[in-house]
């Protein structure tokens, strides 16, 4: 039986800027992502994803005849939750109130219609389910998945030793290493959290590690880095400096000094030398961010939150962000000064003002970057940022001037 990942309509736009690019099971929380927490559970091979027009040549449905299993994309699952879908009947949904969560249908393509009018026979679940539906609700879900990803990725399995003499271990039992991981005299403490560090890792001399925290395969945890709890660095990676309680997606660099807490980095960025976040005001307020779905900033109710950079931007060295900064997709940033704290997708600027980051120098710039990674600029990519350019044209206000 399929299994298809729907983006659920009244989430999606408020997940913005990081599913411009990706749809909401896509994004990385804990070890794992979204879409992979329900693969490991459900023990499928693959799953298919029901998404925006513009992301669905890259994040395919599959075959969508014949009965399906339908979740909801923001859904992190858990072993109740895992068996009461796996539960379902034909015809049979189940319920979080009033939020959709999983449904077993005769025909994946009926999935508009039961977003929209249901199925006649619905269930509540057992107990409420943990929903990404705000892009905080992130790095504030971040420590209990990792430790929930943990317990799924190591049961029943042997950790590699860290046989490096000159590391230091607090808490063993709550380490593991997969095959490849190169460590060299870094302090590892997981008294209070697991440490997952992914296949081919590296921690490099005198790095500081607390628990919990995942290091996703191939990334590199730089000499002298400071990482502070709650963090996941997503695959292919490089962290430096001061961490904390932030998310790096995959395939980003923070490669040097400067504090970044948090926040939420999407792939392909890379932040200049010393670039700072500030995660909480002066006056110890609630922190207010851009909201692309509502077009205006919206009260997190939290006192912190530092930065949500979206796939493909970039910040210049000394770039200081002020709390609550919201960068959209390919933005570049430098320049001296506070810039502003909305930085709509294909700015080119800073402090002192912002200018059309057009296309064709975007895919320049893309197109070298991922080739480091030994990845092509497809032409499906291209077409992402294409349909990206276009929908965010709204939000580059300099262009109507």
């Amino acid at each position: 039986m399929h299994v298809l990942l729907f983006d659920d309509p009244a989430i999606w736009p408020h997940l913005l800027p990081f599913t411009f690019t990706r749809p909401v099971a896509g994004l990385r929380c804990g070890i794992l992502t979204l879409a992979e927490k329900w693969q490991h559970r459900l023990g499928v091979g693959a799953v298919g994803y029901l998404t925006q027009p513009h992301l669905q040549a890259k994040f395919p449905a599959g075959d969508v005849s014949g009965p399906a299993l339908i979740i909801n994309g923001a859904v992190c699952p858990d072993n109740l939750l895992t068996r009461q879908v796996q539960a379902l009947q034909p015809g049979q949904a189940l319920y979080c109130d009033q939020l959709l969560v999983a449904a077993h249908v005769a025909e994946a393509t009926q999935v508009a219609e039961l977003i929209q009018d249901g199925l006649p026979e619905t269930r509540q679940v057992a107990e409420p389910v943990t929903v990404i539906d705000r892009p905080w609700q992130l790095f504030l879900r971040n420590g209990v998945e990792i430790r929930r990803d943990f317990a799924l990725l190591t049961q029943g399995r042997a950790s590699r030793p860290v046989n490096d003499p000159h590391t230091i271990v607090y808490g063993p039992e709550n380490i593991f290493l997969e095959e490849g991981v190169k460590i060299r005299a870094a302090i590892l403490n997981a008294e209070d959290g697991p440490i997952y560090l992914g296949k081919n890792t590296q921690v490099h001399e005198g790095a500081i590690l607390r628990g919990p925290l995942a290091l996703c395969e191939g990334s590199h945890i730089n000499a002298g880095a400071k990482m502070r709890g709650d963090n996941t660095v997503g695959p292919y990676c490089k962290v430096g400096g001061e961490v904390a309680n932030s998310i790096l997606l995959g395939y980003a660099n923070k490669g040097h000094d400067g504090y970044l807490g948090n926040s939420v980095i999407g792939e392909w960025c890379n932040l200049g030398a010393d670039t700072n976040t500030s995660n909480l005001k002066n006056n110890y307020a609630p922190v207010k961010v851009w909201s692309h779905a509502a077009s205006r900033f919206v009260d997190t109710g939290q006192t912190f939150c530092g930065l949500m950079m979206g796939d493909h931007s970039k910040c210049g060295i000394n770039t200081m962000f002020n709390t609550g900064t919201v960068v959209g997709v390919a933005a570049n940033i430098f320049g001296a000064g506070f810039p502003r704290t909305f930085i709509p997708s294909f700015s080119w600027g800073g402090a002192a003002g912002f200018e059309t980051f057009k296309l064709p120098k975007v895919a320049e710039v893309a197109e070298r970057v991922m080739a480091r990674r030994t990845l092509p600029y497809s032409a499906v990519e291209q077409e992402i940022m294409k349909a990206v350019f276009e929908t965010t044209a709204k939000d580059r206000v300099w262009e109507k001037q």
